[in-house]
């Protein structure tokens, strides 16, 4: 059994080998050796610059669908693992990213850069009620509640700190 740091080979293909593995660790960016969730919020940048050019309602449509296809993805992940929320598991970093983005859609490069700090503050930090969620939520809805929420949290600031800035 693995424990929530390091990944066995074995289990780095068995990630890689089905689509709930492949999407779980954020497309391979939660297989970095160190700081998977960073690298993850930074991967989750990449389909966000396509994503920001959507209207909000279908920006909000993805993020619905990525969070369902993600409870299901972080769950059978997880279990091939045989850990809850094993670090290398990053899709909660996408989705939680492209929450805190949302203030931003189409504001200038700097707010994006600010969203990302603030997601991976909230993220690492954990106030309340992220750290309850992430201690007692397990499963699949687990690995991606906390993070959903850290978006949130991320997504208000940075919408208060843009609206007070232009």
């Amino acid at each position: 059994m693995s424990d929530r740091k390091t990944l066995t080979a074995a289990q780095r293909r068995a990630l890689l080998a089905t689509p709930a593995g492949w999407l779980a660790c954020g497309f391979g960016s939660g297989l970095a050796p160190l700081a998977q969730g960073t690298f993850g919020s930074l991967a989750a940048i990449l389909p966000w610059l396509w994503l920001r050019h959507l209207p909000l309602p279908l920006n909000l449509l993805v993020i619905v669908i990525g969070f369902a296809i993600g409870v299901w993805a972080c769950d059978a992940a997880g279990r091939a693992l045989r850990v809850d929320d094993h670090r290398s598991l990053v899709w909660d970093e996408f989705i939680g990213q492209w929450i805190a983005l949302l203030p931003v859609l189409l504001a200038p490069w700097w707010t994006v850069v600010a969203g990302f700090v603030l997601f991976r503050l909230f993220d690492v930090w954990k106030p309340w009620p992220i750290r309850w969620l992430d201690r007692h939520l397990k499963g699949g809805l687990g690995v991606m509640v906390d993070d959903v929420v850290a978006g949130v949290f991320a997504a208000a600031v940075l919408w208060l700190f843009v609206r007070l800035l232009t």
